[in-house]
């Protein structure tokens, strides 16, 4: 790219570009309530992924399900189990088949399954199944995206240097081997890396005070005092974890580079951001083709550290969990022009809230002159707008407030069509299905013992 965009301009037209290349199956037809089929071949067959739960875990009934599908003539491309996560009892088996069948057998292994399992169902995809249900599960949620990599890359400005891609090779194997709910590891910057940093750091805080929305700025001043923002030192990663922790919930976890569009919203959903540790190439200070620890730390931090804008960012990271791959890429559109490129109102002028802007010297005046053009945010509209991958957006959102984002995203969110609800557990740190009535009167009893506890709250202040 040319443009000053900078890092979150290409990092977000790969996070789309990611979401497009996502789609590997054609819409499917349904000639019967339970077969739905992933496709339809022209030979009559057809591939079918089943969810079934066996009861009984002895040999004798994993094998009776493995028979059944021998006489229906399938061929097994994959197949896994897990404990049931439904349920306590540990004797419960969730099993996942995506086989190759005749079409007339589908009904009639359906209902041989139903004789021996329980909750026998039909997906569309195995997208219901993978998406990481604990937040202890993003530890393989790190799939990158490599065409931006120094090593791959002959357009990247450090594609020629190789102590340039040796440090980032350090600074990977870091992201590599770190586990939730470890120490992020504390990095020794060297003069040149500072260097960078502060060029980017002096360029971008002398705009912030007449462009950028109060929330950044309230944060921005509290990481200077609380995190080592400023202009001598690039801020480690663990100290502003905590910081975030105590303000929003959001924690960080170190990235090796660009993440797929699914692992990258799937963070979201728990409030883990993936942040890089590694400073962008000296020859392009102004600029880089892929994420890394000056658009994250100036850009996204900030606003992390509010609480509306929180719960937002998770708001998109939870409609993305078992979303369609279409649904997955209005969802990164949606992230490119909010997050990233978003714009809002404050006291009767437009100030940037996106990150992509205010990690950008050049779009950050551009977005806020009177070049673009500026449409109000609606999660449907917004969702389809075509976007610029190699110059600065043309279009810009602008949000009435976050709290105005967030209720138009919800409703969003409850028109994509899934196969189920799902629950997030803030005290665990988790999700969960909500495919029984049970569950939602589980889930409802939480909200009425809050809402319970907020209400004798406000009688005692009035």
């Amino acid at each position: 790219m040319k443009s000053e965009a900078g890092t979150s301009l290409s990092r977000k037209q790969s996070l789309i570009e990611d979401a497009q290349k996502e789609k590997e199956v054609p819409e499917v037809t349904r000639s019967d309530p339970m077969a739905v089929t992933s496709d339809h071949l022209d030979d009559g067959r057809s591939i079918l992924n089943i969810i079934f739960t066996i009861r009984n875990t002895t040999a004798s009934h994993f094998s009776c399900s493995l028979k059944i599908l021998e006489n229906h003539s399938t061929l097994i491309y994959h197949m896994e189990t897990r404990p049931a996560g439904r349920c306590k009892e540990k004797e419960e088996l969730e099993c996942f088949v995506k086989c190759l069948i005749p079409n007339p057998s589908v009904c009639s292994l359906l209902s041989s399954l139903k004789k021996i399992a329980s909750d026998v169902k039909v997906v569309k995809d195995l997208t219901s199944l993978s998406f990481p249900r604990k937040v202890q599960d993003l530890d393989v949620c790190q799939h990158l995206c490599m065409k931006f990599e120094p090593n791959f890359n002959k357009d990247h400005p450090g594609f020629g240097d190789q102590e340039y891609k040796r440090r980032r090779g350090y600074f990977a194997e870091l992201a590599f081997k770190y586990k939730d709910g470890s120490v992020i590891s504390r990095v020794e910057y060297t003069a040149e890396e500072i260097a960078t940093w502060r060029q980017v750091y002096k360029s971008l805080s002398s705009l912030y005070p007449n462009y950028a929305c109060k929330q950044y700025l309230d944060s921005f001043h509290q990481l200077e005092k609380n995190c080592g923002y400023s202009e001598n030192s690039i801020p480690q990663l663990q100290d502003v974890s905590n910081f975030l922790k105590e303000r929003t919930g959001f924690k960080l976890r170190p990235a090796a580079g660009l993440l797929s569009a699914r692992d990258f919203l799937a963070c979201l959903a728990f409030r883990v951001f993936p942040c890089t540790q590694y400073p962008r190439h000296p020859s392009s200070a102004m600029h880089s083709p892929e994420p890394d620890c000056c658009h994250e730390l100036l850009g996204h931090i900030p606003m992390l550290a509010d609480k509306e804008f929180a719960q937002f960012s998770q708001e998109i990271g939870l409609a993305s969990l078992g979303a369609s791959d279409e649904d997955i890429e209005k969802l990164s559109t949606l992230y490119w022009f909010t997050i990233e490129f978003g714009l809002c109102k404050q006291n009767g002028s437009i100030k940037a809230y996106g990150a992509g802007l205010l990690s950008s010297y050049g779009e950050l005046l551009y977005a806020l002159s009177n070049k673009p053009e500026l449409k109000p945010f609606d999660p449907e509209v917004t969702a389809i707008q075509p976007y610029q991958d190699n110059s600065f957006q043309s279009v810009y959102f602008v949000s009435e407030s976050f709290e105005d984002s967030k209720v138009k995203l919800r409703q969003y969110a409850v028109n994509m069509i899934k196969p189920f609800y799902l629950w997030y557990d803030p005290f665990t740190c988790s999700v969960e299905i909500l495919d029984s009535s049970q569950k939602v009167r589980t889930a409802l009893c939480q909200i009425k013992d809050e809402l319970k506890s907020l209400c004798s709250a406000l009688d005692k202040l009035c």
